[in-house]
Protein backbone atom coordinates (compact mmCIF):
# COMPACT_ATOMS: atom_id res chain seq x y z
CA UNK A 1 0.00 0.00 0.00
CA UNK A 2 1.28 3.19 -0.97
CA UNK A 3 1.74 5.84 1.83
CA UNK A 4 2.62 10.01 1.85
CA UNK A 5 4.11 10.20 4.91
CA UNK A 6 5.42 13.37 4.91
CA UNK A 7 2.20 14.87 3.48
CA UNK A 8 0.64 15.77 7.39
CA UNK A 9 3.91 17.44 8.80
CA UNK A 10 4.24 19.21 5.73
CA UNK A 11 1.31 21.18 5.22
CA UNK A 12 1.32 21.62 9.33
CA UNK A 13 4.73 23.19 8.58
CA UNK A 14 2.99 25.76 6.01
CA UNK A 15 0.47 26.74 8.74
CA UNK A 16 1.02 28.80 12.00
CA UNK A 17 0.17 26.82 15.19
CA UNK A 18 -3.23 28.03 16.39
CA UNK A 19 -4.92 27.15 19.22
CA UNK A 20 -8.03 25.15 18.77
CA UNK A 21 -9.90 27.24 21.20
CA UNK A 22 -9.54 30.40 19.17
CA UNK A 23 -10.26 28.29 15.67
CA UNK A 24 -13.59 27.43 17.65
CA UNK A 25 -14.42 30.67 19.02
CA UNK A 26 -13.90 31.73 15.23
CA UNK A 27 -16.32 28.81 14.17
CA UNK A 28 -19.02 29.80 16.85
CA UNK A 29 -18.54 33.51 15.34
CA UNK A 30 -19.44 32.82 11.94
CA UNK A 31 -22.14 30.68 13.07
CA UNK A 32 -23.99 33.96 15.04
CA UNK A 33 -23.47 31.98 18.64
CA UNK A 34 -22.04 35.23 20.15
CA UNK A 35 -22.30 34.12 23.40
CA UNK A 36 -20.33 31.42 23.48
CA UNK A 37 -17.94 33.32 21.06
CA UNK A 38 -17.82 36.29 23.66
CA UNK A 39 -16.75 33.53 26.06
CA UNK A 40 -14.19 31.30 24.36
CA UNK A 41 -12.64 35.07 23.34
CA UNK A 42 -12.26 36.39 26.69
CA UNK A 43 -10.75 33.33 28.24
CA UNK A 44 -7.94 33.51 25.40
CA UNK A 45 -7.97 37.43 26.01
CA UNK A 46 -6.99 36.51 29.80
CA UNK A 47 -4.90 33.90 28.84
CA UNK A 48 -2.80 36.07 26.59
CA UNK A 49 -2.74 39.16 28.80
CA UNK A 50 -1.27 36.45 31.76
CA UNK A 51 1.18 34.94 29.55
CA UNK A 52 1.90 39.01 28.05
CA UNK A 53 1.15 37.53 24.27
CA UNK A 54 1.01 40.86 22.42
CA UNK A 55 -2.66 39.87 20.70
CA UNK A 56 -4.56 40.05 24.15
CA UNK A 57 -5.83 43.67 23.11
CA UNK A 58 -7.35 42.26 20.10
CA UNK A 59 -9.13 39.09 21.55
CA UNK A 60 -10.70 41.35 24.35
CA UNK A 61 -12.31 43.93 21.31
CA UNK A 62 -13.28 40.54 19.98
CA UNK A 63 -14.98 39.49 23.16
CA UNK A 64 -16.33 42.91 23.50
CA UNK A 65 -18.07 42.67 19.97
CA UNK A 66 -19.53 38.99 20.39
CA UNK A 67 -20.70 40.60 24.01
CA UNK A 68 -22.63 43.07 22.28
CA UNK A 69 -24.18 40.99 19.76
CA UNK A 70 -25.35 38.58 22.34
CA UNK A 71 -27.45 41.80 24.16
CA UNK A 72 -24.65 41.46 27.10
CA UNK A 73 -23.78 45.32 27.01
CA UNK A 74 -22.24 45.86 30.13
CA UNK A 75 -20.07 42.51 29.85
CA UNK A 76 -19.30 43.67 26.02
CA UNK A 77 -18.30 47.27 27.05
CA UNK A 78 -16.01 45.81 29.65
CA UNK A 79 -14.30 43.87 27.48
CA UNK A 80 -13.75 46.88 25.17
CA UNK A 81 -12.67 49.36 27.42
CA UNK A 82 -9.91 46.30 28.26
CA UNK A 83 -9.05 46.13 24.77
CA UNK A 84 -8.57 49.68 23.81
CA UNK A 85 -6.65 50.59 27.19
CA UNK A 86 -4.39 47.71 25.85
CA UNK A 87 -3.78 49.81 22.94
CA UNK A 88 -3.35 53.23 24.71
CA UNK A 89 -1.15 51.71 26.77
CA UNK A 90 1.25 50.29 24.40
CA UNK A 91 1.56 53.63 22.18
CA UNK A 92 -0.45 52.62 18.87
CA UNK A 93 -2.27 55.72 18.53
CA UNK A 94 -2.89 54.76 15.32
CA UNK A 95 -4.58 51.17 16.14
CA UNK A 96 -6.54 52.82 18.91
CA UNK A 97 -8.12 55.11 16.77
CA UNK A 98 -8.69 53.13 14.16
CA UNK A 99 -10.60 50.14 16.55
CA UNK A 100 -11.78 52.70 18.59
CA UNK A 101 -13.61 54.46 15.97
CA UNK A 102 -15.11 51.39 14.87
CA UNK A 103 -16.57 50.32 17.45
CA UNK A 104 -18.19 53.80 18.46
CA UNK A 105 -19.84 53.28 15.00
CA UNK A 106 -21.00 49.68 15.45
CA UNK A 107 -22.65 50.89 18.58
CA UNK A 108 -24.04 53.59 17.63
CA UNK A 109 -25.68 51.50 14.30
CA UNK A 110 -27.31 49.55 17.51
CA UNK A 111 -28.49 52.46 19.05
CA UNK A 112 -26.38 52.13 22.04
CA UNK A 113 -25.30 56.01 21.63
CA UNK A 114 -24.72 56.02 25.78
CA UNK A 115 -21.99 53.69 25.28
CA UNK A 116 -20.39 54.60 22.14
CA UNK A 117 -19.99 58.33 23.91
CA UNK A 118 -18.20 56.32 26.53
CA UNK A 119 -16.20 55.27 23.87
CA UNK A 120 -15.28 58.38 22.23
CA UNK A 121 -14.15 59.82 25.95
CA UNK A 122 -11.97 56.83 26.46
CA UNK A 123 -10.01 57.69 23.28
CA UNK A 124 -10.00 61.62 24.14
CA UNK A 125 -8.68 60.54 27.50
CA UNK A 126 -6.37 58.25 25.58
CA UNK A 127 -5.01 59.77 22.68
CA UNK A 128 -2.31 62.41 22.88
CA UNK A 129 -3.14 65.94 22.00
CA UNK A 130 -0.47 66.10 19.22
CA UNK A 131 -1.82 62.53 17.62
CA UNK A 132 -3.84 63.53 14.25
CA UNK A 133 -5.07 60.62 12.91
CA UNK A 134 -3.62 59.83 9.69
CA UNK A 135 -3.48 56.95 7.13
CA UNK A 136 -2.38 53.23 8.55
CA UNK A 137 1.16 52.57 8.78
CA UNK A 138 2.78 50.42 6.21
CA UNK A 139 1.88 50.00 2.85
CA UNK A 140 -1.16 50.85 1.33
CA UNK A 141 -2.93 47.39 0.39
CA UNK A 142 -3.40 46.75 -3.87
CA UNK A 143 -5.82 44.26 -3.34
CA UNK A 144 -8.51 43.13 -1.38
CA UNK A 145 -8.08 40.58 1.71
CA UNK A 146 -9.96 37.62 2.10
CA UNK A 147 -12.99 38.07 4.78
CA UNK A 148 -11.87 35.76 7.05
CA UNK A 149 -7.52 34.11 7.66
CA UNK A 150 -6.78 30.82 6.27
CA UNK A 151 -5.17 29.52 9.33
CA UNK A 152 -7.76 30.33 11.87
CA UNK A 153 -10.87 31.76 10.65
CA UNK A 154 -10.93 35.24 12.14
CA UNK A 155 -12.63 37.82 10.65
CA UNK A 156 -10.00 39.87 8.36
CA UNK A 157 -9.74 44.10 7.85
CA UNK A 158 -7.62 45.56 6.17
CA UNK A 159 -7.73 48.69 8.52
CA UNK A 160 -7.01 46.02 11.75
CA UNK A 161 -3.90 44.08 10.32
CA UNK A 162 -0.07 45.07 9.75
CA UNK A 163 0.70 44.85 6.46
CA UNK A 164 3.77 42.84 5.69
CA UNK A 165 4.27 43.95 2.02
CA UNK A 166 1.67 45.44 -0.73
CA UNK A 167 -0.20 41.95 -1.00
CA UNK A 168 0.78 40.16 2.60
CA UNK A 169 -1.44 40.72 5.67
CA UNK A 170 -0.21 39.69 9.06
CA UNK A 171 -3.70 37.90 11.03
CA UNK A 172 -4.14 40.02 14.00
CA UNK A 173 -5.55 37.22 16.18
CA UNK A 174 -3.00 34.24 14.91
CA UNK A 175 -0.15 35.87 13.56
CA UNK A 176 -0.36 34.09 10.04
CA UNK A 177 0.29 35.28 6.61
CA UNK A 178 -2.47 36.44 4.49
CA UNK A 179 -2.34 36.96 1.25
CA UNK A 180 -4.89 39.67 -0.63
CA UNK A 181 -7.02 38.66 -3.60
Amino acid sequence: MFRRPFVRPLRRALRPDVHPLLRRANELMAAGNYQAAAEAYEQLARGAQTRGLPRDAQLFLQAGRCHILAAQVPAGMADLKQGLTIIANRGNYQHLQNAGQRAVAELNQRGLTAEAAEIESLLKASLPASFAAGPAAGPAPKRLLPTACPSCGAPLRSDDVEWIDEVTAECPFCGGAVRAQ
